[in-house]
């Protein structure tokens, strides 16, 4: 792929996939390559701005999202719509075949990078002798335990929920990465059952893998090696990571218009005492119960240590209905607590913090790690709990005990929040985060793995199908 080169990028419309996407593309301009990001209208108005030095060779190209029934008006990404509503959203997605196709015609890229529900890219991209990459923004663990195609296709190997709670006999050395006994049932219908597209996650991912030409991960060799090899046992075929996009965090710092509204948190942290706080955050994607909010908070209160909480606000509910009666007074020496959107990555860059407790997304946890901040790890839903199993495995985390239905109580969360911090128990997490921090914060580590996939991808010869 020289730099003279044209690549189409199409991910899935999750921010969680959307994200890790924009970043690639960006790293990628750097480097003389010409992208096409295509989404939807409203998700490009949606994203942050892109840098100057790259405008020449970066463009975003609208396409629109067709009218479904069950998909509300002016919902274009799953952040959107309730967990049930989804299956909307894939429906429309596939609509965008015939145009994708047009854009294809039109624009003839050499190569586009697209995710695991767009299973008919690799057919499009095999009949204008374009190749294709399935990009993954997953940890090669989490991508590794939901396995090989021909599984995802057949389900021979895993036909009961409890077969998702241990590690898959294609990892061929101990692992942790597997789901909790009480998500079993969830996720096997989840990848299984087709919803109203008419497929199921299952079979898009399947039908993704077998045929496209080469298979790209957000990760990278220093961090998840063995499970590297195993998708390339699996996969029978190139996977080629890709680093693990750490932010930019200069162009972040300056990028959203709302940072400058948070001059008072900033005072705040600026007052408490170096590696003293921890940030608490679920992310965006997540709708938190009220109940489990409550409950959160009466664990982090328990705690007694410095935190500092993002929250977000769900649709309906008033912000002082949605923690405890006099939790905010009770706390109000020890910690802040904001509603909505924050400048997460500045936040995490402040001396005074010195922990996390959040919901183990991959991106989160890649830009924690980047500030070499120990990790409380309480995953809520989908790949989040392969990856709390994987930081616990490496030694980088402790995830909050749960209860046989899943759910935790206060004293879990206190308990753990301690030990992560302040107990002794906890030190060697904490020496093993900073030492993560030389892999997950180096830029020129990530240079060298954008070069190699620009290499390895000039020199691809895409196959006869």
């Amino acid at each position: 792929m020289a730099s003279k080169s044209h690549v189409f990028m199409f991910p899935w419309l999750a921010y969680g996939h959307i994200l890790p996407y924009l970043e690639f593309s960006k790293q990628l301009a750097a480097k003389g390559i010409h992208i096409s990001f295509i989404s939807t209208p409203r998700n490009i108005k949606r994203f942050p701005s892109i840098p100057q030095n790259i405008s020449g060779k970066f463009k975003f190209i609208e396409i629109q999202l067709p009218i479904v029934d069950g998909l509300p008006e002016n919902c274009e990404a799953t952040i959107d719509l309730s967990p049930e509503q989804i299956q909307y959203l894939k429906q429309a997605y596939d609509a965008l075949k015939v145009p994708f196709e047009s854009l294809v015609q039109k624009e003839a890229p050499e190569m586009i990078l697209f995710d695991f529900a767009a299973c008919w890219i690799p057919a499009i991209a095999a009949r204008y002798g374009i190749t294709s990459v399935f990009f993954s923004p997953l940890s090669a663990a989490s991508s590794a335990y939901i396995g090989p195609p021909d599984e995802l296709r057949s389900f021979r190997l895993r036909t009961r929920p409890e077969d998702y709670a241990r590690a898959p006999e294609w990892i061929p050395f101990p692992s942790l990465v597997a789901y909790r006994p009480d998500q079993g049932t969830r996720f096997m219908q989840h990848v299984s059952i087709p919803d109203v597209s008419g497929i199921s996650t299952g079979q898009r991912r399947s039908k993704t893998l077998a045929e496209c030409d080469l298979v790209a991960v957000r990760s990278c060799r220093e961090f998840e090696d063995a499970y590297l090899n195993v998708l390339e046992e699996i996969y029978q075929k190139p996977v080629l990571p890709i680093g693990l996009l750490p932010p930019n965090f200069v162009e972040n710092k300056t990028s959203h218009p709302e940072s400058s509204n948070f001059s008072r948190t900033f005072k705040w942290l600026d007052k408490q005492e170096q590696k003293s706080v921890v940030f608490v955050g679920f992310g965006s994607e997540y709708k938190m119960p009220v109940e489990t909010i409550h409950e959160l908070a009466y664990g982090i209160e328990l705690s007694g240590l410095p935190f500092m909480w993002i929250l977000k606000k769900p649709e309906g509910i008033d912000s002082q209905d949605l923690l405890p009666t006099g939790f905010i007074s009770r706390i109000s020496d020890r910690g802040i607590v904001n509603f909505g959107w924050a400048p997460q990555l500045e936040i995490l860059a402040h001396p005074s913090i010195g922990g996390c407790l959040f919901h183990s997304g991959w991106g989160s946890i890649i830009e924690s790690l980047g500030f070499g901040h120990p990790l409380i790890l309480m995953p809520m839903v989908n790949d989040q709990t392969l990856n709390a199993k994987l930081l616990v495995e490496k030694g980088a985390g402790f995830e909050v005990p749960r209860n046989k239905d899943g759910s935790f109580n206060r004293d879990m969360v206190a308990k753990s929040m301690r030990l992560v911090m302040v107990d002794e128990e906890g030190e060697p997490i904490r020496l093993k985060t900073s030492e993560l921090q030389a892999i997950f914060a180096s830029q020129h580590l990530q240079d060298e793995y954008i070069s190699k996939f620009i290499r390895y991808t000039s020199s691809f010869k895409k196959k006869e199908h």
